[in-house]
């Protein structure tokens, strides 16, 4: 029969053994912030307008700072496309198959092509169904939406080298 003695032994140890697998975990988790450190940042979003409210990036011991201009420029691949040239070109390969052209896209579009594709382009967008896709409220609610459908199912890891229909 157990003792007095013998239970608050036990229970100590399970206080212990409880204490030391949580701070195991904690110790995990700080392990996971440190090895990505200077990698991970985060979107604060209005729900409500799906507008940014506040960037971030989280430092070695998991705190949080908000990030300059300059950090934020430092993000954005030198000739990335912006979501608005994805949909552009989009417009434009749709225009190409319908008049039987269907160019095939080397990827490669220099800036003064992408600046005479959207002289080009715009006013027929606007004028188009498609042309709401690219007013803002509407492009911020699919960003937040696809972040939320991503969050919930990751996607496979993307295969490594620069994202297609960018300069390497």
């Amino acid at each position: 029969m157990p003792t007095a003695n013998g239970r608050r032994q036990n229970s100590s140890l399970k206080r212990k053994f409880s204490a030391s697998k949580k701070n195991s975990h904690e110790e995990q988790k700080m392990a996971d912030v440190d090895q990505s450190a200077g990698k991970l940042i985060t979107f604060t979003i209005d729900a409500n307008t799906a507008r940014i409210v506040k960037l971030e990036s989280l430092d070695a011991t998991g705190a949080r700072h908000e990030l300059s201009d300059e950090e934020k420029a430092s993000f954005v691949r030198q000739g990335a496309a912006k979501l608005e040239d994805a949909l552009e070109q989009a417009f434009e390969a749709g225009i190409d198959c319908v008049l039987g052209e269907g160019a095939q896209d080397d990827g490669q579009e220099s800036q003064e092509d992408a600046k005479l594709r959207h002289l080009l382009l715009t006013p027929l967008i606007e004028h188009s169904a498609a042309g709401r896709l690219l007013q803002a409220e509407v492009l911020h609610r699919a960003i937040l939406e696809t972040l939320v459908q991503h969050s919930m199912k990751p996607i496979p890891e993307a295969p490594q080298g620069p994202p297609p229909g960018t300069a390497s």
